[in-house]
C-alpha cells in the first residue's frame, strides 16, 4: 500500500515513517508539510492512503479531506494530538482517527482497515446515530460505534472518537438496526461486526472481545447462545 505522510512537524513525520517501517506491505511514497503540498503530491504520487495531521499552516487536514470526499483513493487516517475533531473526521469518511503519540498497534489496525476499504466495492449509504456532545447536536457513523450502554435515562455511545449521548432506548435502537446491532446484556448493545470472540473467566462470567477496542463488556447467560451461534456462523 502506497502511503503519503502529511504533517507540518518534521519529528512527527519521522516517527510515522519509522512506525510504517515496521509494518508489512507498506511503501512510503513521500512526506509533505501542508495541505497544499499534499494536493500536488496526490496527482504525482497516487498514494492509496494519507496519514494526515489536522492543524497545519494554510490548508488544514479536514479542509483537505473535504476536497477528497467521495474518492476511493486515497483513504485517510487522521493522526493528531486533538480529540475534538473526531466526529467531523469520520463524517468526512476517514478510515481511522489516531491520537499522537501514535502507537504501532493502532497504526497497524488503521492500515488493515484502509486495505479492507480499498478492496470493497462502492460503499452503501452510511447510517448515523444522532445525539448530544457537550450540549451540541452531533452524529456518529454506525460503522464507528464500539458499544452502546444504557445509563439512567440516556444511552452512552462509545465510538472511536469518544462518547455520545442518545435519548433513544436500547430497545428502540435494536429495533431500528436489527441487522447491525446485537445484544450482549440488558444494558449493552454492540455492532455485530465488532464481536470477534468470547472470553470465559474463572468465576464463570463471560466477556465479549470486540475488534478495535480494549473494552470487554460482560455477556448475560440469556444472550450467550445467540452470540456463540453468531461466531460459529462467521
Amino acid at each position: 500500500m502506497r502511503v503519503l505522510i502529511v504533517d507540518d512537524e518534521p519529528l512527527a513525520r519521522a516517527r510515522l515513517a519509522a512506525l510504517l517501517g515496521e509494518c508489512e506491505d507498506v511503501d512510503i511514497v513521500g512526506n509533505v508539510s501542508d495541505g497544499e503540498a499534499a494536493l500536488v503530491a496526490l496527482s504525482e504520487l497516487q498514494p492509496d492512503l494519507l496519514l494526515l495531521d489536522i492543524n497545519m499552516p494554510g490548508m488544514s487536514g479536514t479542509a483537505l479531506a473535504q476536497r477528497l470526499v467521495g474518492r476511493k483513493r486515497p483513504q485517510i487516517v487522521f493522526c493528531t494530538a486533538y480529540e475534538n475533531h473526531a466526529v467531523h473526521a469520520f463524517d468526512l469518511g476517514a478510515v481511522d482517527y489516531l491520537l499522537k503519540p501514535v502507537r504501532l498497534e493502532r497504526l497497524a489496525e488503521a492500515l488493515q482497515r484502509a486495505r479492507q476499504r480499498l478492496l470493497q466495492g462502492p460503499r452503501e449509504a452510511t447510517s448515523y446515530l444522532h445525539g448530544r456532545l457537550r450540549g451540541e447536536q452531533v452524529r456518529v457513523a454506525l460503522d464507528d460505534v464500539v458499544c452502546l450502554l444504557a445509563e439512567e435515562k440516556y444511552v452512552v455511545v462509545q465510538h472511536r472518537g469518544g462518547q455520545l449521548l442518545l435519548e433513544e432506548s436500547l430497545r428502540q435502537l435494536e429495533e431500528a438496526y436489527p441487522e447491525a446491532l446485537i445484544r450482549l446484556h440488558r444494558n449493552c448493545l454492540v455492532p455485530s461486526q465488532r464481536l470477534i470472540g468470547l472470553k470465559t473467566l474463572q468465576d464463570g462470567r463471560v466477556l465479549a472481545r470486540l475488534g478495535g477496542t480494549d473494552l470487554t463488556p460482560e455477556v448475560s447467560r440469556r444472550n450467550l447462545p445467540t452470540l456463540r451461534k453468531l461466531l460459529r456462523m462467521g
